[in-house]
């Protein structure tokens, strides 16, 4: 992917685990996107959203620090955000509403995060509002 392709884009990275966190911080900024955190809690996601534009697209970490992600993909879901599930659950696990959101299973290399923003970006749709 080149890196032309998240030229700024607006990218909130949502994940508690710091080592992934920062890993996905730097590989989207080395593809040219501006990273809105990272965070690490549901409540600093949905501080985030409240307070800046929408962002084109996200990364979210499912269980941060033992709480489900879900309100912040609702969030995007309601926005029309597409968004990427990056998580070491299956499919099984997360809740039928998000059947149709991209997974990225960790752990992960940064070629596979830009691989699966570029999905999203490339118009890949978010899930429909439950």
């Amino acid at each position: 992917m080149s890196a032309g392709s998240l030229s700024r884009r607006r990218v909130p990275a949502v994940e508690d685990e710091y080592v992934i966190a920062e890993a996905l911080e730097e590989a989207l900024r080395q593809a040219g996107a501006t990273v809105l955190g990272p965070v690490s809690s549901v409540d600093g996601a949905l501080a985030l959203l409240r307070s800046e534009a929408a962002p084109e697209a996200a990364i979210l970490g499912v269980n941060l620090c033992g709480e489900m992600v879900y309100p912040v993909a609702d969030c995007l879901i309601a926005r029309g955000v597409p968004f990427v599930f990056a998580t070491g659950y299956d499919q099984t696990v997360l809740p039928e509403r998000y059947a149709a959101a991209c997974r990225l299973e960790k752990p992960f290399a940064p070629p596979e995060i830009l691989r699966a923003r570029g999905r999203l970006l490339a118009g890949v749709a978010a899930p429909e509002p439950a």
